[in-house]
């Protein structure tokens, strides 16, 4: 009689036997788009970055060491980097964090543009996000 009424207690409740499941795949979810996605894009990034170097790119490393490529070993995966005049050091390309934009387009002629119109792009660095000169005009003829 003990078991019987057991039995009558523990049927009248029921659960959902997939929720545990459903909130397990919730948090996965929520943990990929807000951890894994946004490292990987950062990865791409640098790669992107690493794999588009050139000589005559001003670049600063993640050491904070500033300087200019003065050539591309591919096959190493290295760059000479001056740092000053006539100071070389060779580096990984890995070792790059960021492109300095290049604002040598600018003429100092052009003195009727007014500050306004120029934007905070041209302060970032390209491992920032930043777009080239290239790129912002193809933008601007779209």
């Amino acid at each position: 009689m003990f078991g019987l009424i057991f039995l009558a207690a523990t049927s009248t409740k029921s659960t959902n036997p997939f929720s545990p499941l459903i909130l397990i795949a919730l948090l996965g979810v929520v943990f990929y788009m807000l951890l894994i996605r946004p490292q990987r894009r950062q990865q791409q990034q640098q790669k992107d970055l690493a794999n588009n170097l050139d000589p005559g790119h001003e670049v600063v490393t993640h050491g904070g060491i500033f300087g200019t490529v003065v050539e591309v070993d591919d096959d190493e995966g290295t760059i000479l980097l001056e740092v000053t005049t006539g100071n070389e050091i060779r580096m990984l390309k890995q070792a790059v964090a960021r492109r300095l934009n290049d604002v040598q387009g600018a003429d100092d002629d052009d003195d009727d543009e007014s500050d306004a119109d120029s934007s905070d792009d041209d302060h970032k660095a390209l491992g920032d996000g930043a777009k080239t000169p290239g790129e912002k005009e193809a933008d601007e003829q779209r």
